[in-house]
């Protein structure tokens, strides 16, 4: 054998030598340096009491109302009517995160349930904070039927900052399995993000165990993907992995050793005695080739949102066997196209052009909206759950659904509502492929929009980023990590966006403040700057993924104008009402005598200037505006009422420079007329039911738009409209935009947009196809601006 071929096969033996023991072990510890291996895995200790679980079940039933039904001891069960009384709902209300009850009801009006009747002749006094609390005969102890299932309906108002609800959860037994990790045994794969094949591995105890793969179906595959954030699943090749581990296992077994004449060990022995002695992984694998597996089978369904919900069979200690074949189960994903930049795949997914997400904090959440007929609508939680959830997940190219949310979680929609009681049974491709109920206007209300959280990949972008020296864990300096230095990022153009992109990559939700003076937080271990000139889009998953300078270049280079942010959960979402706009609108010839204090706010075109005051008139295209408050936290001025702006002509306080931007654009985008609204008194106008207001602008009252309130601007209050006097007649489009500068954060910005197509002859105008900037399919809205005499700039 020449030298060279031997030095190839003694490489190829010392890397399988090193790596697949390591691979196959049992158990890797999370923490070598303590943890001790184990060859027969036992019940974990059992956990601390946690708060009793409740939701409402039953049909049919809207969102706030249902079958009480109680988590004890790992089984779902239910409460008997036997006096039951208003006091018992509000216990049960409140604990679901409605602020009261308005009622209660017995002999199963949601029909029955199933299981155990946990509770009887429960007697509340109305103030408790669990239903366990209250007098009753004790768990389990009853002498009802089904038929006597309780209900409650609570008041639709949620108690404010309470996030534990309206969540329909796996129900699964988590102590059986954890958490699940793909585990590369190609080395160049553990260096990429996101993991996508490798051996399957269950956390237990203090480290990670195996699957034994005998048995394994593409169904299990298709659930542990799903867990992993993949939409789909791909063909594993096993044979490469049969080969490595038989090609390991003939190295490990040789008996003999190497010896020369003079009786020292050969090269090649030397270097096979070192790998043993510097590689414990090895030795581990020896030890425990008879306890690989924790599992050794695996039947999931393929529709299960977690592998513990599949029937699973354990190891068993005294099993002269654990797994026949001895191979670990290996599966391959396929991941969606937001988490494909450093997959190597050629192929990428096709995700559903008539389904997305609005109004989620982070990637892969948010309220659940189809297209139908080119216009955006919701989809009412009656019958939502988590095998629902999944398909809409699956179709936009993340996992399986974490959570399915009901009661506008994620906010309320603005369009039409078109699905009700969706009944995916979890396999199709498009949630249009499911069951539905058609809907009517009683059925329900924005305010039972569906949302979900999905499964997504883990990306590891939390780690080359932090913030430091803020008073919480949601505020502080923006530090990077750039090549392997961190440092501070210039504040120079920073703005919401590219605050945006810093909360959501560290999972923090929304930014509430892009901060450009950072002197006022703890600077005792400021770093160096080492980025600049950022500039995001808003929508990028990591603040690297935006533009920013390759040489650092900041005017302002001085510690205390770095770059920072503060974050938060939940943030407002303005909208504006399209069709009131187009109900509203018509033309004034207003006298210049009556425009002094419009003037003075700049709110007339700049030919007013040169006409002849306080005689003539200016025309002026007016409509009324009601801007709706459709997210999950109200909307406040940027600025404090110390900073606000006494406006003595108009008797009010300027709280924001620039509120509305309202423009009247030809066919090629230019501006032919334009006009702006200072937010001069922001408050609640009106609410909808259970909801009350909160802000007034009276005698310096507080500024703001309550979450499920509206701000309207009537038609005729001083500048409400746009100044067209000197406006031909034509074609054109009008456009809203509210909160313009992105001065206040909002969850959605896509929103704050509203066009109409504008006719105007020279005395009257028209409005039609009035629309908010993503309420229509792009087709759609291609269409909106190449509609016949809009460019031509004629009447047609």
């Amino acid at each position: 054998m020449d030298k060279s071929r031997y030095k190839q096969q003694l490489a190829f033996s010392l890397l399988l030598w090193f790596w697949l023991p390591y691979c196959l072990t049992q158990t890797t510890p999370s923490n070598t340096a303590t943890s001790k291996p184990t060859s027969t895995p036992t019940p974990s200790p059992s956990p601390r009491p946690e708060r009793l679980k409740v939701r409402l079940a039953g049909y049919p039933r809207k969102h706030n109302e249902g079958r009480i039904e109680l988590f004890y001891k790992g089984e779902w069960g239910t409460i008997c009517d036997d006096d039951f009384t208003i006091a018992n709902a509000h216990v049960l209300c409140h604990h679901l995160g409605f602020v009261s009850a308005t009622g209660w009801t017995h002999s199963a009006k949601y029909g029955k349930g199933q299981g155990k009747i946990w509770l009887d002749n429960v007697q509340c006094h109305g103030g408790e904070k669990s239903i366990e609390f209250c007098k009753s005969r004790g768990w389990g102890n009853s002498d009802c039927t089904h038929d006597e299932d309780a209900g409650v309906v609570c008041k639709d108002e949620r108690i404010p900052g309470f996030v534990d609800s309206n969540v329909i959860d796996a129900q699964v037994d988590e102590n059986k399995v954890e958490e699940v990790r793909l585990r590369p045994v190609v080395g160049v794969a553990k260096k990429k993000l996101p993991i996508t094949e490798g051996v399957v591995e269950v956390k237990y105890k203090d480290g990670w165990a195996q699957i034994c793969d005998a048995g394994w179906t593409a169904k299990n595959t298709r659930v542990v993907c799903g867990m992993l954030g993949f939409p789909h699943e791909r063909k594993v090749n096993k044979n490469f992995y049969k080969r490595l581990k038989k090609r390991a296992a003939e190295k490990v077994s040789r008996p003999k050793v190497n010896v020369s004449a003079g009786g020292r060990q050969t090269p090649k022995a030397k270097a096979i005695t070192k790998s043993k002695q510097s590689s414990p992984g090895k030795r581990l694998y020896l030890e425990r080739q008879k306890n690989n597996f924790l599992l050794h089978s695996v039947a999931c369904t393929g529709t299960e949102v977690h592998l513990a919900a599949c029937p699973l069979e354990f190891n068993k200690p005294n099993a002269t066997s654990s797994c026949a074949g001895g191979m670990p189960a290996v599966i391959s994903c396929m991941p969606g196209p937001l988490f494909m930049q450093n997959s190597g795949l050629k192929k990428k997914l096709k995700i559903s052009t008539n389904v997305r997400l609005k109004g989620g904090a982070k990637v892969g959440e948010g309220r659940v909206e189809v297209l139908k007929d080119n216009v955006w609508g919701t989809v009412c939680d009656d019958r939502w759950n988590l095998l629902s959830a999944s398909v809409v997940c699956r179709e936009l190219g993340f996992g399986s659904a974490k959570e399915a949310l009901t009661g506008a979680r994620m906010g309320q929609g603005m369009g039409p509502i078109y699905m009700n009681e969706v009944k995916c049974l979890g396999q199709e491709r498009s949630i249009w492929d499911c069951p539905v109920k058609n809907i009517t206007s009683e059925n329900c209300q924005h305010s039972e929009d569906a949302a979900v959280r999905c499964n997504v990949p883990y990306m590891g972008l939390e780690t080359s980023i932090r913030i430091v020296g803020g008073r919480s864990s949601y505020e502080g300096r923006v530090e990077v990590q750039v090549g392997s230095k961190w440092g501070t990022v210039c504040s120079t153009g920073w703005t919401t966006k590219e605050a945006m992109v810093v909360c959501r990559q560290l999972g923090l939700g929304y930014s509430m403040h892009a901060i450009t003076e950072t002197w006022y937080w703890d600077s005792s271990n400021v770093t160096d700057m080492v980025m600049s000139g950022v500039k995001c889009t808003g929508n990028e998953m990591a603040l690297s993924q935006c533009q920013y300078h390759k040489t650092v270049s900041c005017q302002r280079a001085a510690a205390k104008f770095a770059a920072g942010v503060i974050c938060s959960e939940t943030a407002s979402d303005l909208v504006l009402n399209a069709s009131l706009v187009e109900q509203t609108v018509y033309i004034e010839d207003r006298p210049l005598h009556m425009l002094y204090c419009a003037a003075e706010e700049d709110c007339l075109s700049k030919s007013a200037a040169k006409a002849n005051w306080p005689y003539g008139h200016r025309r002026l295209l007016r409509f009324s505006s009601q801007i709706h408050n459709i997210g999950r936290a109200d909307f406040k001025p940027k600025a404090g009422r110390h900073s606000w702006v006494w406006h003595a002509c108009h008797g009010h306080y300027h709280s924001m420079d620039i509120f509305t931007h309202y423009d009247l654009l030809n066919a090629n985008g230019t501006k032919v007329a334009e006009g702006h609204k200072a937010s001069f008194c922001l408050e609640d106008t009106d609410c909808q039911e259970g909801i009350s207001k909160r802000y007034e602008c009276a005698n310096f009252g507080d500024q703001g738009i309550t979450v499920g309130c509206w701000d309207l601007y009537r038609h005729d209050i001083d500048c409400q409209w746009i100044d067209i006097t000197d406006v031909k007649p034509g074609n054109y489009i009008m456009q809203v935009v509210i909160n313009p500068n992105y001065e206040v954060a909002e969850s959605d910005f896509t929103n704050n947009a509203m066009k109409c197509n504008c006719k105007y002859d020279g005395h009257r105008i028209w409005f039609h196809n009035c629309h908010i900037g993503d309420a229509l399919s792009e087709e759609a809205e291609r269409r909106f601006e190449k509609y016949p005499g809009q460019l031509n700039n004629k009447i047609s």
